[in-house]
């Protein structure tokens, strides 16, 4: 089954956390392969933009294997993060690696849409490379904002596609029939990357994503395209004195 079409929202939680719970062991290695390295620079880029405080709580939503809550956690400040991701196969080499780091990251299972937080706890809320994977978009953003603190911040890395066109159709042609094989190849999953094609491809980016932000209650909604705008930031914040939605 591919997620081409319509599904129920039951049916596409449960694909996403098959897809990602079968290439857990093979995720990083992929990453870092297929981006030729630049994922690291990516997620650097995303806490540089969050600009964490020392003592700041940080939720890092699909936080996958953790790499960029664990960033976060390694910075300067005593930074408590908290991991959380629908797959439990993810979670756990995320958990494997916190255990060799003097970081304080916890992890758990939860879907974007209800996440057992209240609200306004976190200063600081990260996401890389998973909004386009949440089931109801809309109801992921409310959420986000709801747990965020008056004048919290967060930061959203996702792909994007160029905008100049030969650019554009090279990294089209790659996503389409290049990265699919590779990623079959290397993770023995062959509907994995073939989704990673298919939901960035429908994804709202750029200004059509900061109208869903903004319908959120997130202000300052800023866009940072990187990398000849094959990913981009979104930096946002929920304003002072702002309630839960």
């Amino acid at each position: 089954m591919t997620p081409t079409g319509p599904l129920r929202s039951k049916d596409k939680r449960l694909f996403v956390r098959g897809v990602f719970d079968g290439i857990a062991g093979a995720y990083d290695l992929l990453n870092h392969l297929l981006s030729a390295g630049a994922d690291r620079r990516w997620r650097r880029r995303t806490i540089d933009a969050l600009r964490p405080l020392p003592g700041w709580r940080i939720l890092d939503l699909a936080t996958g294997t953790g790499d960029l809550g664990l960033n976060a956690a390694g910075r300067e400040g005593r930074i408590r993060v908290v991991g959380v991701d629908p797959s439990r196969r993810m979670l756990q080499r995320g958990m494997d690696k916190a255990a060799k780091r003097p970081v304080t990251m916890v992890f758990c299972t939860g879907e974007a849409e209800h996440l057992p937080f209240s609200d306004g706890l976190f200063d600081g809320i990260v996401v890389g490379f998973g909004i386009r994977n949440v089931t109801n978009l809309h109801a992921g953003l409310h959420e986000m904002h709801r747990l965020l603190r008056p004048s919290g911040q967060a930061v959203i890395l996702e792909f994007s596609r160029p905008r100049v066109f030969l650019l554009r159709h090279i990294y089209a042609f790659y996503f389409a029939h290049i990265l699919p094989v590779i990623g079959r190849i290397i993770s023995r999953s062959p509907n994995a990357y073939r989704y990673l094609y298919e939901s960035v491809m429908a994804f709202p980016e750029g200004p059509a994503f900061c109208q869903h932000l903004a319908d959120a209650g997130f202000v300052d909604v800023v866009e940072r395209r990187l990398t000849f705008g094959i990913v981009t930031l979104y930096r946002m914040a929920k304003a002072a004195g702002g309630g839960g939605q």
